[in-house]
């Protein structure tokens, strides 16, 4: 038998009371305001913040209040940043057996944690990595508390910002993001701008994660740095942790990152507003409905680009088309937009909403659209061919929907219309600019629909996604 070895509470009596009696008091105090929210048997992930719990114990409680206490899942990763150490690596906890807080021991999975640790490129055990670190030990007594069974925990501590090693750690843990485990992603926010400046860089980073996308999150990170805002010394400090959530949700886009909660330092009745911290929660799950009906195969995108290239060549040579054969799945009457792209610059780019052409017909029709009659750009010439990279995005019905709040930025198109007026973004124009949601419809309002920055208040909204697919 294994003998034990437990890692003591280190912050117990700092962050949060080292009493049980008065920590199980404190945890009630911050779950009853949640007492009747919607619980969940399919949460996947939380990210929750970790400072003392009178100044973020509400925000937390108010992610943990959303699972399903009665669920019982085969284990917990505890993911979070270091504070105390770097070590271009993760460090998983390959010592303890248990870990101790003041509402009893939680037991690891010392069979899981030892084999991550065989990937000695990615993860190692560092003692100084998890003795003194806070930003799992104070997640744990919510779990604790909430949860009707405890199951065993894997302790990741991220170690690195390095994105490329970042995406293999995501790759190491990928296997392990199913309906079994549960990952609790530990990260506060903005540190050390005043109250308004907090709350303003907070949303929109807030708004980069709900988009379940990274290349947002990383253009936001990057404008909230490059505005010098007074005081502002990092967006998110487990910016890693979140970021090899989020490889996860970008690959899956059933997964809906909801934004729960939001309060700073300054909202408590022991920070001042001059230096805050912020604090988002939020969880992560799949949604039962995909809106995204609508798929393609390999073979059809391949068919599909081939189409709209064929198109293209065709019409500059002024020769026929070769004879396709079109399944029936492309004979469905969609809606897609074809984008030209030379040397990484847009060479054109041109569209069709709408259910009345069979979708094959409008990737013809829009590809020549986009080469010959994109009014920005002359018309493309035989001899750019070779230089010219095809994008499609294939769009699902468009939905209406009554004001802004309905709009998931980053993973939805954008389509308005007011009077004769009309205007789009693409789902992906969202992840190559640093905007916020209200940035980007002002941008589309006024660039594309010609109705003003704040046009989209009283427009005609509507949401739509891409299939998105491209040469290469």
């Amino acid at each position: 038998m294994e003998e034990k070895n437990i890692r003591r509470a280190a912050v117990a009596g700092q962050f949060y009371p080292a009493d049980r009696e008065e920590a199980i008091k404190e945890l009630n105090h911050y779950f009853s305001p949640f007492e009747d929210c919607k619980r969940r048997d399919d949460i996947r992930a939380l990210i929750v913040p970790h400072a003392g719990w009178v100044f973020s114990g509400e925000v937390a409680a108010s992610a943990f209040a959303r699972i399903n206490p009665e669920k019982v899942y085969d284990r917990i990763f505890l993911i979070g940043p270091s504070h105390q150490v770097y070590l271009n690596a993760a460090s998983v906890d390959t010592a303890s057996t248990h870990y101790s807080t003041p509402l009893g021991e939680v037991e690891l999975d010392t069979a899981l944690c030892r084999q991550l640790a065989q990937n000695e490129r990615l993860f190692k055990y560092d003692k100084g990595a998890h003795l003194r670190e806070h930003c799992l030990e104070v997640e744990l007594p919510f779990l604790q508390y909430h949860l009707k069974t405890m199951p065993p925990i894997v302790p990741i501590i991220i170690a690195t910002d390095d994105i490329p090693k970042l995406i293999d750690l995501n790759e190491a843990l990928l296997p392990y993001f199913n309906e079994r485990n549960l990952w609790v992603v530990s990260s506060d926010f903005s540190h050390y701008p005043d109250y308004d400046d907090a709350c303003k860089v907070d949303m929109r980073t807030a708004e980069a994660i709900t988009s379940g996308n990274v290349q947002m999150l990383a253009n936001i990170i990057d404008r909230n740095e490059r505005e010098h805002i007074h005081g502002l010394s990092t967006s998110a400090c487990g910016f890693s942790a979140i970021f090899t959530l989020l490889l996860c949700t970008h690959r899956d886009s059933t997964m809906k990152v909801e934004h729960i909660m939001y309060r700073n330092s300054g909202d408590s009745r022991y920070g001042d507003k001059q230096r805050v911290v912020g604090y988002n929660a939020f969880i992560v799950y799949p949604e039962k409905s995909n809106p995204m009906a609508f798929s393609l195969t390999k073979e059809e995108m391949r068919t599909l680009l081939f189409i709209a290239r064929e198109s293209i060549t065709s019409a500059c040579n002024k020769r026929p088309m070769q004879h396709i054969d079109i399944n029936d799945n492309l004979h469905k009457k969609l809606g897609a937009f074809v984008t030209l792209h030379k040397d990484d610059r847009l060479r054109g780019c041109i569209g069709h909403f709408g259910e009345d052409v069979p979708l094959y017909r409008i990737v013809e029709e829009m590809a020549q659209a986009a080469a010959f009659d994109d009014p920005r750009f002359p018309k493309v010439t035989a001899d750019e061919l070779e230089d010219i990279v095809i994008e499609i995005s294939v769009l699902t019905p468009l939905k209406r929907i009554q004001n802004a709040d309905e709009f998931v930025y980053g993973k939805q198109g954008i389509y308005m219309r007011k009077g004769y007026h009309s205007g789009t973004f693409l789902p992906q124009v969202a992840h190559e600019v640093d905007w916020t949601k209200e940035e980007f419809l002002g941008h589309c309002a006024r660039d594309k629909a010609g109705i003003g920055w704040n046009g989209w208040r009283d427009a005609e909204l509507y949401t739509y996604e891409a299939i998105l697919f491209e040469e290469g």
